[in-house]
């Protein structure tokens, strides 16, 4: 019998989860409750919380859906949160015993987006192995494009040529507490002209998240006599600088206000960050590739790191009791 135990996360939780998050190997300021229950009205929150001798040991962020649990809708990514010290036999069985308790509330699926790999703080691939002793399904894969900053960056020649020209515009980068002109002004009108769609989050919502998260989100923006004209939303962990927003809004000119900003954060602002994440280029569940995006991605010298997505059947727990010797 597994010495592990498992519960659903209540409010009375809240300060315990939110310490573990802080010291754990594979987690991000999006783990924190105050990120994830800002939309806590769109999801029925099922996290899960695993116990050894009353001490916490992992989490699972999650979402009840019917009979399906969920790595947290709300989040980009989920997957088991575990302490730094958790061996691989202690993950196997907490995994198995996760599963059973969600066989006990009638779950009969979950599907895992997992953390991608380089916002490990130290190699924390235990739940992949897990994965596949249980013939998990793979479901989803993206791309993310990232550049590693411990090696040397290099841009291509129309990002070189672009960032001549926003000097020659007289280009300014300003760091704002304020989201408010980029959201307004650069954001939804360009997503509403381009794609008739609107940003993940709200003014009022990313608004709240800054607040919150004052070190962690940050905005960058791009100015031209004093006219916003493009910016990016950096969210902001130990290992990674990533992109939640670019975009641009030049008034149909070519102004190279994109190009001089990611130069200024990739060789300056965040030169001592591990890694520059542009975040993915996929739609269609990873399905389909945006080629331009992709390609403007890597002109700045990133190149693709993946983000999985699997599915498990709950009733093949008993896989995981069998695997020791």
């Amino acid at each position: 019998m597994s010495h592990f135990q498992v519960k659903k996360y209540t409010t009375e939780e809240y300060s315990q989860w939110n310490a573990f998050v802080s010291g754990a190997k594979n987690a991000t300021f999006l783990f924190h409750r105050d990120f994830m229950e800002y939309h806590q009205d769109r999801f029925e929150d099922c996290s899960l919380m695993v116990f050894e001798n009353e001490k916490i040991v992992a989490i699972l962020p999650a979402n009840r859906l019917g009979k399906m649990l969920l790595s947290h809708q709300g989040l980009s990514y989920g997957g088991l949160v575990y302490t730094q010290d958790l061996r691989l036999t202690s993950v196997v069985s907490i995994f198995a015993a996760v599963l059973k308790f969600l066989e006990q509330i009638e779950i009969t699926t979950l599907q895992l987006k997992l953390l991608p790999t380089f916002y490990h703080q130290k190699p924390a691939q235990e739940i992949d192995y897990v994965l596949f002793l249980l013939q998990a399904k793979l479901i989803r894969r993206d791309s993310s494009s990232l550049i590693d900053l411990s090696q040397k960056v290099t841009f291509s020649k129309l990002r070189k040529r672009g960032i001549s020209k926003a000097v020659k515009n007289q280009l300014v980068i300003k760091e704002e507490n304020q989201l408010t002109a980029f959201w307004s002004q650069v954001l939804i009108p360009n997503l509403k002209n381009r794609h008739e769609a609107q940003p993940v989050h709200s003014i009022e919502e990313i608004t709240l998240l800054k607040a919150k998260f004052p070190l962690q989100i940050k905005q960058f923006s791009v100015y031209k006599d004093d006219i916003i004209v493009a910016g990016t939303t950096i969210f902001e962990s130990n290992n990674v600088a990533h992109c939640q927003y670019i975009s641009k809004y030049e008034g149909g000119e070519n102004l190279g206000s994109l190009d001089f900003l990611f130069q200024y954060l990739i060789t300056e602002k965040y030169k001592n960050k591990r890694y520059f994440d542009f975040g993915i280029s996929n739609e269609e569940q990873g399905r389909k590739l945006n080629k331009g995006l992709s390609n403007w991605k890597e002109s700045f010298g990133a190149s693709t790191a993946v983000h999985d997505f699997y599915e498990i059947e709950i009733a093949k727990y008993p896989l995981l009791e069998n695997c020791m010797i």
